[in-house]
C-alpha cells in the first residue's frame, strides 16, 4: 500500500486538509495517507524544513512526501519533485529541499504536469496531488517534467566558533516550547574535547549536558542534546521558550574553559 505524507502550514479549522485527502483518495483509495504536521508557521519553509529532515528517514521507503508550505511557484522557484534516500518529496523549490538534505538528491524533476484547475491558489491539490498519484502508482518520475541539475539553496545560519566559544542561535521551538538550536552534538564534542563549559542564553548559565528532562527536579532548567543531535534548552514539565524569553534567532552560547 503506496504511503503519502502532508505536511502544511494549513492549521485545522479550514478546508484545506480534507480536500487535498478527498482528492487523493478519489483518484487512489487505497493510499494510505499520514498527516506530519499542518501546524507548521505561514510561509515558514524553515521550519517545515526541520520537521521533514528528522522524520522522514522513518517511513518506509518509496513514501512520497508533499510539502504545502508557501507553495507558489515563479521561474526561479518551480515545482518540484525530488528522489533521496528512496523517498519522493513533492513541492516547491523556494530553497526548503537544500534544507531537508545532507547531500544532493538523486533526481531532481521540474514539474509540467497540468494543473487538475483553472486557478492557481491551491497547488498542492491541484498539481501537488496529481503528482503523487503518478508516482504511487508505480510511474516513472521521469515522466512528470523535465530534469534539473540541483535544487535552490537557502544557506542556515551555522554555529560560529570563535576560540574557546560556540555561538550558535534557536532554530525551532516544539509544542512543549523546549527550545532547539543550531548546535550540534558532532560540533559541541569537536571543540570541546572534553573541556568543563557553560551554556550561556539570556543571562542564565548551565555547566552540565544531561541525558534527559527528569535528570532535573520539575521546574529546573536543563540543557540536553536530543534525538536529532542538537543542544536543546528545556525546563522539567515547564515552558522553557514562555518562560525564559527565548524566540526563534535568539543567541546560545557555550563557552568552555581556555
Amino acid at each position: 500500500m503506496p504511503i503519502i505524507t502532508l505536511t502544511s502550514d494549513w492549521g485545522h479549522s479550514d478546508h484545506y486538509i480534507g480536500a487535498v485527502k478527498g482528492s487523493i483518495l478519489n483518484q487512489l483509495p487505497d493510499v494510505k495517507i499520514i498527516d506530519i504536521s499542518h501546524q507548521v508557521a505561514p510561509f515558514n519553509i524553515e521550519q517545515a524544513a526541520f520537521i521533514l529532515k528528522n522524520c522522514y528517514k522513518n517511513f518506509p521507503k518509496g513514501t512520497i512526501h508533499i510539502i504545502g508550505v508557501n507553495t507558489e511557484e515563479s521561474d526561479k522557484n518551480p515545482h518540484t519533485v525530488v528522489f533521496i534516500d528512496d523517498h519522493y518529496f513533492i513541492g516547491t523549490d523556494n530553497g526548503i529541499f537544500s534544507m531537508i538534505f545532507d547531500k544532493p538528491p538523486k533526481k531532481i524533476i521540474e514539474l509540467n504536469i497540468m494543473l487538475d484547475s483553472d486557478y492557481f491558489t491551491f497547488s498542492t491539490r491541484d498539481r501537488f496531488v496529481k503528482a503523487a498519484i503518478h508516482l504511487a502508482e508505480g510511474k516513472k518520475i521521469e515522466d512528470l517534467g523535465v530534469e534539473r541539475k540541483k535544487v535552490n539553496e537557502k544557506i542556515l545560519f551555522k554555529p560560529a566558533v570563535e576560540k574557546n566559544i560556540i555561538k550558535g542561535i534557536i532554530i525551532y521551538i516544539d509544542s512543549f516550547e523546549n527550545v532547539i538550536t543550531n548546535i550540534t552534538e558532532q560540533l559541541f564534542k569537536k571543540i570541546g574535547k572534553g573541556r568543563k563549559f557553560s551554556v550561556l542564553f539570556r543571562g542564565e548559565s548551565i555547566n552540565k549536558i544531561y541525558k534527559s528532562y527528569n535528570d532535573v527536579p520539575v521546574g529546573e532548567i536543563v540543557a540536553i542534546f536530543g534525538s536529532n543531535g542538537h543542544l536543546e534548552i528545556a525546563i522539567n514539565q515547564g515552558n522553557a521558550s514562555g518562560l525564559l524569553g527565548l524566540g526563534i534567532n535568539d543567541t546560545v552560547m557555550i563557552e568552555f574553559e581556555g
